[in-house]
């Protein structure tokens, strides 16, 4: 590979990082409030799909401020949470406290490079980390080398039709910088084929937003927040779901429904 070309991939690797550093730094609080403290059934979905037991281990990778972390501690023997984002593992020690669970343990450390021996884990997770990630395959094989033969690794993320993609992208960095690309439930199917993981179960269902609430979690540049409202405004009078996010106007507002997925492969035992 030419150094023109490396050099260039790494600059590119650095400005993202420093993009996600940026936005998980002052997301860390407003991420936790909108997520923590409500039933989620995203979360429980997960959970049956992971279908964990109470003797095993597990790895959440990319686990923010620890709300997946906790919840699967309470069904698992041990978890470990693993962030890039100093503040993001600062408010999961606090929601630790909070929920009161003792078996999790926190690790600073990148995705793409898991700082842990093969075979370590009995379960492997993630959840809406995937979008953010430049290499998500290249992640999704280190959660598989990092997870014990037999186990389980799972991938929740958001999943926009192929037809609609490029538009969501579009809006969704314009909302979060450190976004990269959303990938399609075939897109993301195929990553596991290509990691050698046998598809145990996929499950789709959706996320209910209002928009300014998501915009007041968020940290866009100027300027864009007013962007990506009228792009909702215009589509809302236009009709139609561009977007991919079926954007309405309920009691003056507007909403949007995110649409997700839960992969659970198996790794060959």
């Amino acid at each position: 590979m030419p150094y023109w070309f490396m050099h260039c991939a790494e600059q590119d690797a650095e400005l993202h990082d420093a993009a996600v550093l940026d936005q998980f730094t002052r997301q860390a609080e407003p991420f936790a409030r909108r997520h923590g403290y409500h039933r989620d059934e995203i979360l429980e979905l997960m959970a049956e799909c992971a279908a964990v037991h109470p003797d095993q281990t597990v790895l959440d990778v990319a686990c923010g401020p620890g709300i997946i972390s906790c919840f699967f501690a309470k069904r698992a023997r041990h978890v470990t949470g693993l962030d890039f984002v100093p503040a993001m593992l600062d408010r999961a020690r606090r929601y630790q406290a909070e929920q009161q669970v003792e078996n999790v343990a926190w690790q600073a450390g990148s995705s793409t490079d898991l700082p842990f021996a093969d075979h370590t884990f009995d379960c492997v997770v993630t959840r809406f980390s995937f979008h953010h990630f430049l290499d998500p395959r290249a992640a999704l094989r280190e959660m598989k080398r990092v997870a014990r033969p037999g186990g389980t690794v799972l991938v929740c993320d958001v999943a926009p039709s192929a037809a609609t993609q490029d538009a969501f992208n579009h809006w969704e960095i314009l909302r979060d910088p450190s976004h990269t690309r959303a990938l399609t439930l075939a897109e993301l199917e195929g990553s596991g084929d290509a990691a050698g993981l046998f598809l145990r179960r996929k499950e789709t269902c959706s996320l209910d937003c209002d928009l300014e609430g998501l915009l007041a979690g968020s940290f866009p540049k100027a300027g864009d927040a007013d962007r990506i409202r009228g792009l909702f405004e215009s589509v809302i009078r236009l009709g139609g779901d561009p977007l991919g996010v079926g954007a309405r106007r309920e009691n003056g507002a507007i909403y949007l429904t995110y649409p997700v997925a839960v992969f659970a492969w198996q790794k060959a035992g």
